[in-house]
């Protein structure tokens, strides 16, 4: 057989079996007797013919038995008679826990370079750049994710009627959501599994972004929103922790930088599909009077794909095998890792390597879940002690980040992660809404001025836009079918007028006599009318609800402008990817954002609208590789039962600086430059020097 892997021994005990197996050491792709103490386990010889189990072992093609196929678990009968010869030991009920958490830490550290080893003996090749690209979808949903609302506002404020104060919170619960899914299903993760957690993430984020589509009314639009970025906040500290796990140490800047480049892709896709889709408002159906699909809705529709194809990859991806060794799974751990070899194996055209590991080292199993009885308690109170458990030691795990080991590194990763947000966000914010507004102050000079003109007898039918009528007077007009665009009448008279059909956007009457006019189908509401005088005028079956008017002329700019701000990071993620093992995670963190620091000097000079889009272009290009240092080094950090959790904190807390940066930042958009320039660049500049003090982790094992 090719791969003779067959197993028929079940586990007798997994202390046991650490036991035994302690008396194998890993060295150089060999295992061998311990005779100074690698890993240190007995006395006896490290192979004994009668402590195999025939079954597993490996067979070529003329049935002969061959080295390093995997040869299972001791019997356990070989168990007993090593325990006999062993000097008695102390149960590990009866053992203090701080003398097991050393024994644990010792184990770990040891498994930590012998994985290592076993990730370059598996080499690099088919398998990880299958997992590279099915990873990379789900990046790619996150960085869909952040623009999708910013796209469709403009037409959602329409469609379902939103104040300013409703826009602004459907703009922030998105993050609001990121922030708390990344926190807990990051935690998760380091409990539950890597790809189970992702997979339930992903799911989480397809269900909801796929329904928020269909809802008509702006609460459970809002809902599903937040839903879905709760379930999109955990992709990212999975994401990174997942594929870290499968790579050596000379292949993991440089990979998890690439990695980096699909968040760039998903902005790309977002802005080329709002671009494509949004203005088209005729994509789309209505039923009734009651639901209307728009295009914007299409578009939130296409927005889901990335997410759901990752979604279907991934069932076809394994666990991560570092995280079943964290765990205590030995047998599944190896057979992934032998698949993984394999597969890189005949991709390279030697088939026939053989996978030389027979035993790996796994921690000794402290924290273990409780296990109920089927007799016991109903079944909701299993699962309520099952998911209280879990939640606790994912509580433990976020305290653990705070220990005196780990507390420094946190706290200063903390304020560079935040530090970075505030910026970043705040001004991929704020340069949209100054581009919007240079073109409103561009469009208000355009303006046209009517003063004192008489108009009677004549029909309107055409549209009026960015216009201002004061003083006229208009007798025997009809205005039928026609839009209103930026237009404004001021103290002007309408005596037995028409209004049929009308459509308005932006139009007011300030100070106006009406007199003997009828409104039939329209939508001027109350509201529209700022001091004005009614006399004998009826309203009669006006629009209900709200409608998209108008295509915008500035959604081309608008879309343009994201789409230039996402592709200009690549020359970014490139150079980041290629000097990432070569310069280390600090001096990428530090350079790039004290390089960002000063673009934002820049923007001083942008009075333009084609100032702001080259200084955001610049901006974002040279941000870049501070946030895939970022990515990496919070990676490295932290050990494995830990890396999700820290890297959830730590990206939780961006997202909490993006909702402020956000905030601010649009707060002083027409009123002045200065703050949210200094804002960021001092924010970037601190946080850039104390990214100076991390322990570099270069050359560093994954622990």
């Amino acid at each position: 057989m090719d791969d003779g892997y067959r197993n028929t021994n079940l586990y007798q005990g997994g202390r046991e079996a650490n036991q035994v197996s302690d008396d194998y050491r890993y060295q150089d792709g060999n295992y061998d007797a311990p005779n100074d103490g690698y890993y240190h386990g007995g006395d006896e010889p490290a192979h004994e013919e009668d402590a195999q189990s025939d079954v597993t072992e490996g067979h070529d093609e003329d049935d002969e038995v061959y080295e390093g196929e995997y040869q299972g678990i001791p019997h356990p009968d070989d168990i007993k008679e090593k325990q006999k010869k062993r000097a008695p030991a102390v149960a590990d009920e009866y053992r203090d826990r701080a003398d097991l958490m050393a024994e644990r830490m010792e184990d770990e550290e040891q498994l930590a370079h012998q994985y290592e080893n076993i990730i370059e003996e598996c080499g690099h090749g088919r398998f990880q750049w299958t997992l590279f690209f099915v990873l990379g979808l789900a990046l790619m949903a996150d960085g869909v994710e952040v623009f999708v609302v910013g796209f469709v506002l403009p037409s959602a404020e329409k469609d379902m009627c939103l104040s300013s104060s409703n826009k602004g919170m459907l703009g922030l619960i998105v993050y609001l959501g990121m922030m708390v899914g990344a926190v807990l299903l990051g935690g998760l993760a380091d409990k539950l599994g890597r790809k189970q957690c992702l997979i339930v993430s992903l799911a989480i984020n397809a269900a909801f972004a796929f329904l928020s589509s269909f809802v008509q009314g702006y609460g459970f639009f809002l809902f599903c929103r937040l839903i879905s970025g709760l379930g999109i906040g955990g992709t990212l500290p999975i994401v990174f922790a997942y594929f870290s796990e499968f790579l050596s140490r000379e292949k993991r800047g440089e990979h998890l930088s690439w990695l980096c480049m699909f968040w760039m892709i998903g902005g790309i896709y977002a802005s080329a599909m709002a671009w494509s889709i949004i203005p088209h408002y005729g994509w789309g159906f209505s039923m009734g009077t009651k639901y209307h699909f728009h295009s914007w809705r299409v578009f939130v529709l296409v927005c889901s794909l990335p997410c759901i194809a990752s979604l279907v990859a991934l069932k076809f991806m394994p666990e991560s095998p570092r995280f079943l060794l964290e765990i205590g799974k030995h047998d599944e751990a190896w057979m992934i890792l032998k698949q993984v070899h394999d597969t890189n194996m005949r991709a390279k055209g030697e088939p026939e390597r053989v996978f030389t590991v027979s035993y790996i080292k796994t921690p000794k199993q402290v924290d273990e879940f409780i296990e109920i009885q089927s007799s016991t308690g109903t079944w909701y109170q299993r699962w309520l002690v099952r998911i209280t458990t879990t939640l606790k030691q994912v509580w433990d795990n976020v305290l653990y980040c705070l220990t005196a080991q780990y507390r420094m590194n946190t706290l200063m990763l903390a304020v560079v992660w935040f530090t970075m947000a505030l910026s970043y966000y705040g001004l991929i914010v704020w340069f949209p809404d100054m581009i919007r507004y240079l073109q409103d102050e561009a469009y208000e000079s355009r303006v046209k001025i009517f003063d004192e003109e008489e108009v009677s007898h004549f029909t309107f039918n055409f549209t009026l836009e960015n216009q201002i009528h004061r003083n006229g007077e208009y007798r025997n007009d009809k205005f039928i079918g026609m839009k209103f665009k930026e237009v404004k009448f001021e103290d002007s008279l309408f005596e037995d007028c028409y209004f049929e059909d009308v459509t308005s956007s932006e139009t007011f009457f300030e100070n106006c006599t009406i007199i003997s006019t009828v409104f039939y189908n329209t939508d001027l509401y109350e509201h529209k009318f700022i001091n004005c005088r009614l006399i004998n005028s009826t309203f009669m079956k006006e629009k209900e609800g709200c409608h998209i008017d108008f295509e915008e002329d500035n959604d081309f700019l608008i879309y343009l402008v994201s789409f230039l701000g996402s592709l200009s990071v690549l020359p970014g993620n490139i150079i980041s990817a290629l000097l990432m093992d070569k310069i280390g995670r600090i001096k990428m963190i530090g350079g790039s954002m004290l390089i960002s620091a000063v673009c934002c000097f820049f923007l001083f000079f942008g009075n333009s609208e084609s100032a702001m889009i080259g200084w955001q272009c610049l901006f974002c290009g040279a941000s870049i590789a501070a946030w895939n240092a970022l990515d990496v080094i919070t990676v490295e950090l932290y050990p494995t039962d830990k890396r999700a959790t820290a890297f959830g904190i730590l990206n939780g807390l961006c997202k909490f600086g993006a909702i402020l940066g956000n905030s601010i930042f649009s707060s002083f958009v027409g009123i002045t430059k200065v703050v949210p320039i200094l804002l960021a660049s001092s924010a970037l500049v601190g946080g850039g020097l104390l990214a100076l003090r991390l322990p570099e982790t270069r050359e560093q094992v994954l622990m």
